[in-house]
């Protein structure tokens, strides 16, 4: 063990084992109904049997480990796409990036594979963080008794990815002072935009 002052190290990524896809469905209960009691038994819908769910993972020695944010797209049209169920599991919130990474690799996959619009249904108290992220609000709408604000990506702010499955890495907040394994530090990440999460678990439904 040794003192370091480097961040976590995360990568963002198609979510493409079933351990993985485990995970995220498992975040996504416990905030949408554990912890916000939107939902009762779980939140899965028929956009799941479409969609690509996309996580944010922990590594050791550059190999995934524990599933810490998710989020899932899909087409509803040639050309138009969809981002919704973004949640980052309450203990990783205050890294800094999760959020805006998974948003990130949301709408630059989708721009990849041909997108022209891409839409998403935000709680209220989120729509500030998306339109730091270069997202415009065009309505409002209660959904399960909370607000929401309708947003759209200005897609040249998400430029395609050579490889979106992939993904890229990022680093969470530097940690002083704190005794960190050497297998937790990883190698240095694509650096990204280090824009503050909200508070919140979700961003999108």
């Amino acid at each position: 063990m040794k003192q370091s002052n480097q961040g976590r190290v995360f990568q963002v990524k198609w979510a493409t084992n079933a351990w993985e896809i485990e995970q995220a469905s498992r975040i996504r209960r416990e905030v949408f109904c554990e912890e916000q009691q939107l939902f009762e038994d779980h939140d899965r819908d028929e956009i799941d049997l479409i969609a690509q769910p996309l996580i944010v993972t922990t590594s050791i020695l550059g190999m995934p480990e524990e599933v810490v944010g998710t989020v899932r797209i899909h087409q509803s049209e040639p050309g138009l796409w969809w981002g919704s169920r973004l949640a980052v599991k309450k203990a990783f919130r205050r890294q800094g990036v999760l959020g805006a990474s998974l948003i990130r690799l949301a709408v630059s996959s989708a721009n990849t594979l041909g997108c022209h619009t891409f839409l998403a249904t935000v709680q209220e108290q989120n729509e500030v963080l998306f339109k730091r992220l270069h997202w415009s609000t065009t309505g409002y709408q209660d959904i399960h008794g909370m607000k929401h604000v309708k947003m759209q990506a200005e897609l040249e702010y998400y430029p395609p990815l050579v490889e979106p499955s992939l993904g890229f890495w990022v680093s969470g907040r530097p940690v002083k002072n704190i005794a960190i394994s050497p297998y937790l530090i990883g190698p240095e990440p694509t650096n990204v935009n280090s824009i503050v999460e909200a508070e919140n678990a979700s961003a999108t439904h």
